[in-house]
């Protein structure tokens, strides 16, 4: 795990330009958060003194990958402002970045609220900070509002980066504050980030979702899709190279409709192009990709690729191609099964993933073994399976035939044993091979062994130390487990 704080240039120089400034920048962006981070950091050493002691933050990240790229951001912040980390929630300043994807993430929250009863008796002063995607619904916010008076800070998806201004008001306030904003187009470039990792990273390239899918909230809570300039996302992935970083994961709710609404020729394929000259850059990977939206030209970028790894998330949902339009997903069963065809043409050795739901409303038997049969026909080489969950706020939560728990579980479990079968099958076609392989942490089960990932995203342990982190290796894949395997670094 890394624990470096990383700045652009622009903003170690934003940091000493507001340090003297008596008053805020009117303008809003970086600049003026840098300012409330340099406020920060005074109050922060104000209470130190007052306690003789360190103050504390702990975040914790429910939800997706974009969640967590948030997380390393706020994280950033915190640590900037003059808090050093805690491994618990016993902390000063507790912070959850929510998920509400699915209605028991939101209950999730709650208990993990309840838990904190005992830490805020022991230190009354500490502050407790709600944001993402959950602080996006009103309802939860009135709720908050009314049953967890104690909840210091609440924000949302769309004023993320004005985290510095808000953790100030926060700190200098004993209520309750709550600022979400219902939409906000702005971008705001160069915040610090707290990576997890100090050789791979995670990079942004767009917000929001413009497809809403019949059971899902993402649109809502997130907004509308908006692209960063292309330029911009360049140049972090140069500083990223510049600080070590051998792998990126460019993120968005779609990556293929990368560019749209963006000046000039500008797409997905056109910024992977520009991202493999990147020097130091030697792993290049994405997610999601709507089966809508693949083009035909990031098929050919990627069959050209030296870096971009030969592993696609591709959400199918469901076989049916009735369920699929009842899903506004904009594609047809026929139409996927082709877009692999493509695909594997194109790139034979290529790994496939997916997501699928069970249990739609109006799923029947017949709809569920469409499903089965296109799992077998595609091969997956995994699959993160779902039971439908009816989500509030979603077309699909009103929509007749909800599926009764017994018959979704029960098809859940056919589906599960499919998927896991292929998905072993289709894993072990590398046993006996010597692949590349990123060193990513010591084992948690074998401090002997290091625990890494080949370009298809198959997890490798292999004998090795911690000084091998963050290289890439070759090991020979001695023995497939299932879902991952044992392997040897090749002399």
């Amino acid at each position: 795990m890394n624990n470096t704080v990383y700045e652009s240039e622009e903003f170690r120089r934003m940091l000493d330009e507001t340090s003297v400034m008596p008053e805020p920048p009117v303008m809003d962006g970086s600049l003026r958060q840098a300012w409330f981070i340099n406020r920060c950091r005074r109050i922060v050493a104000r209470k130190e003194e007052e306690l003789k002691r360190a103050l504390t933050f702990c975040v914790v990240t429910f939800g997706c990958q974009m969640n967590e790229r948030d997380s390393e951001k706020l994280r950033g912040i915190l640590r900037l402002s003059g808090f050093s980390q805690s491994d618990t929630e016993e902390a000063d300043f507790v912070l959850y970045n929510t998920c509400t994807v699915r209605e028991n993430a939101n209950v999730r929250l709650y208990g993990r609220l309840g838990s904190l009863s005992s830490a805020r008796k022991k230190n009354p002063a500490m502050k407790i900070a709600l944001c993402g995607c959950m602080m996006q619904e009103k309802d939860e916010i009135e709720r908050i509002r009314q049953k967890y008076r104690y909840i210091n800070l609440v924000f949302g998806t769309h004023n993320l980066y004005r985290f510095s201004e808000l953790l100030c008001a926060c700190l200098m306030s004993d209520g309750q504050i709550i600022d979400v904003m219902d939409k906000n187009d702005s971008i705001v470039e160069n915040l610090p980030s707290d990576r997890t990792y100090s050789f791979k990273s995670g990079v942004n390239i767009m917000f929001g979702c413009n497809n809403f899918c019949t059971y899902c909230i993402v649109p809502y809570v997130r907004g509308r899709e908006k692209s960063r300039e292309m330029k911009d996302i360049l140049d972090e992935t140069r500083q990223l190279a510049r600080d070590g970083v051998v792998e990126v994961m460019f993120l968005g709710q779609n990556v293929n409709s990368y560019g749209k609404g963006l000046s000039g020729d500008v797409s997905f394929s056109k910024l992977l192009e520009e991202a493999e000259k990147i020097d130091g850059i030697r792993r290049i990977r994405f997610m999601t990709s709507h089966p809508k939206d693949l083009s035909d030209d990031l098929i050919e970028v990627m069959k050209n690729s030296g870096k971009i790894c030969p592993h696609l998330h591709l959400p199918v949902q469901s076989g049916s191609s009735r369920l699929l339009k009842l899903m506004n997903r904009h594609y047809t069963k026929e139409s996927y099964l082709d877009l692999v065809s493509r695909l594997r043409e194109a790139i034979p050795d290529l790994s496939l993933s997916t997501d699928i739901i069970v249990g739609f409303p109006g799923e029947t038997e017949e709809d569920f073994q469409e499903t089965l049969d296109i799992v077998r026909r595609v091969e997956y080489d995994s699959a993160f399976t779902f039971l439908y969950s009816k989500r509030t706020g979603t077309p699909a939560a009103s929509m007749e035939g909800q599926v009764s728990d017994e018959t979704a579980h029960e098809r859940f479990d056919r589906l599960l044993a499919e998927v896991q079968s292929i998905g072993r099958r289709r894993s072990s076609r590398f046993e006996g091979t010597v692949q590349s392989v990123l060193a990513e942490e010591v084992n948690r089960q074998d401090r002997s062994l290091l625990t890494g990932r080949t370009p298809h995203n198959l997890v490798v342990h292999f004998p090795g130390d911690k000084s091998m982190i963050g290289s890439i290796v070759d090991v020979r894949l001695d023995k497939a487990h299932g879902f991952y395997y044992t392997g040897t670094e090749r002399e």
